[in-house]
């Protein structure tokens, strides 16, 4: 059984070309924070191109849960009437998060310094994950936190009264603490520090900034210091999501090893701190033009084109680039096993500390489609088996993961026999048109 029902077999089977427009859903971690700021914010915040996926319907709710009004206009298009920072009241039942380990460290951080209490679990997955990294800091506010053995879900937070300002140097680059912690100091008086020593995503100060928050960056030789002033009135915002450059991996990287496949994939966000998979995938010979150029909501966007690279090499990813592309590590080592030569992923062991142990869950499927691999705590090593090479023929064992799952299928489209997955129902978490999206592009995904 899945967090999100019964489990559901799925199977690739080798495709044709992929051919056509794959227009990918909303960015996720935008859609998250979209909803998040606009309960913050006085008035009302419209928002379009809003993922749909889970996830972000179980942020919605959890915004509803603490008072903010939040309504559903039409496809991706929302509105939220926000209660101001400091105006959460306590819920009246647990949050329920489902999947998403962005949704509940960012929700526990807005909560962490309003004198409120609030109680979160989620999904069989969820409930692995450490929320510690997240709940130490938020303890540096006054705001306390009782969970079970390990800092797990199910978790119980009870909002400073009093909160005091903090000064907090990030142990790991982590978007998500670093977001928690900038949340938690909104509401505080003075002003909030966090210090990051690797450039993570920067979706929450850049839309900070544009919701009227008084917050500034500065390089320094400690590395990117951000620093926040507390308790300001965040205006309401008209929020455009770009597409997100995670979902647009999978379209992208089947292309890539599908032979004679040309796609295109519009209004794809080219954050500097979420590039470093399209990067990677350059420096290994992939064919893909970046086209039309623009920014659309704050964030620079482009139309990708992407055809069939059989030239591709293996390649030692740079460690300082995992934070820009650590969700991408699953579908680029799909990619690495149709590749020549031998690529390389060091700096990885965050990892080991996602929906699932990711660095295991794929190796073991690699190699039961008869890839060989090496791996340690912090490195992945893919030894490519070149366009067309890998066996394929394995069931591989998705842990409740949406990315393993619909890695794995890519990875079908292009092997000599087809792959299957023990359970594809996590999918709907972050793409849930991937498979009507990738069969319209002529992939051979059906269920079992």
């Amino acid at each position: 059984m899945s967090g999100h029902g019964e489990a559901q077999v799925m199977i690739s089977a080798k495709s044709g070309p992929l051919k056509g427009v794959a227009s990918v859903p909303g960015d996720k971690s935008i859609s998250h924070r979209s909803l998040i700021f606009g309960a913050m914010a006085v008035g009302e915040t419209r928002i379009s191109g809003l993922l749909e996926g889970q996830d972000v319907i179980d942020t919605a709710k959890a915004m509803r849960a603490f008072g903010a009004t939040v309504t559903r206009l039409g496809e991706g298009d929302w509105t939220v009437n926000g209660v101001g920072v400091g105006g959460f009241q306590e819920p009246a039942d647990v949050i329920d998060c489902g999947n998403s380990g962005t949704g509940v460290r960012l929700i526990m951080g807005t909560m962490a310094t309003t004198p409120i209490s609030a109680t979160f679990t989620g999904d069989a997955s969820l409930r692995k994950r450490p929320m510690g990294r997240v709940t130490d800091p938020l303890s540096l506010f006054g705001t306390e936190a009782y969970g079970r053995k390990g800092g797990r879900l199910p978790m119980t937070v009870v909002g400073a009264a009093d909160p005091v300002p903090v000064r907090y140097a990030l142990p790991v680059a982590s978007a998500q603490v670093k977001s928690a912690v900038l949340l938690a100091g909104l509401n505080a008086p003075g002003e909030t520090v966090v210090i990051e020593r690797e450039p993570t995503r920067d979706h929450s100060e850049r839309m900070l900034i544009g919701f009227g928050a008084d917050l500034h960056v500065e390089k320094t030789a400690e590395g990117h210091v951000i620093t926040l002033k507390g308790r300001p009135e965040l205006r309401p915002q008209t929020v455009a999501v770009p597409r997100d450059p995670s979902s647009a991996a999978f379209p992208v990287c089947a292309a890539l090893i599908t032979e004679g496949s040309d796609i295109r994939v519009p209004g794809v966000s080219q954050n500097l701190t979420r590039n470093g998979l399209y990067l990677t995938l350059v420096e290994m010979g992939a064919l893909i033009d970046f086209e039309n150029p623009r920014e659309e909501g704050g964030e620079p966007v482009a139309d990708l084109r992407v055809r069939f690279s059989p030239d591709m090499k293996g390649i030692e990813v740079p460690p300082e680039r995992a934070p820009s592309m650590i969700d991408e590590y699953p579908i680029l080592s799909v990619v690495a096993s149709f590749a020549e030569g031998v690529t390389t992923m060091r700096g990885v062991k965050e990892l080991r500390v996602k929906e699932s142990d990711r660095i295991d869950a794929m190796a073991r499927g690699l190699e039961a489609c008869g890839v060989t691999l090496e791996e340690d705590e912090d490195t992945l090593i893919v030894h490519g088996m070149g366009a067309g090479g890998m066996p394929g023929g394995a069931t591989c064992a998705t842990h409740l993961d949406h990315r393993i799952a619909m890695s794995f299928l890519v990875a079908g489209m292009a092997s000599k026999r087809e792959i299957t997955v023990d359970d594809g129902s996590p999918i709907v978490t972050s793409f849930p048109i991937f498979e009507g999206l990738m069969n319209g592009l002529g992939a051979a995904i059906r269920r079992g």
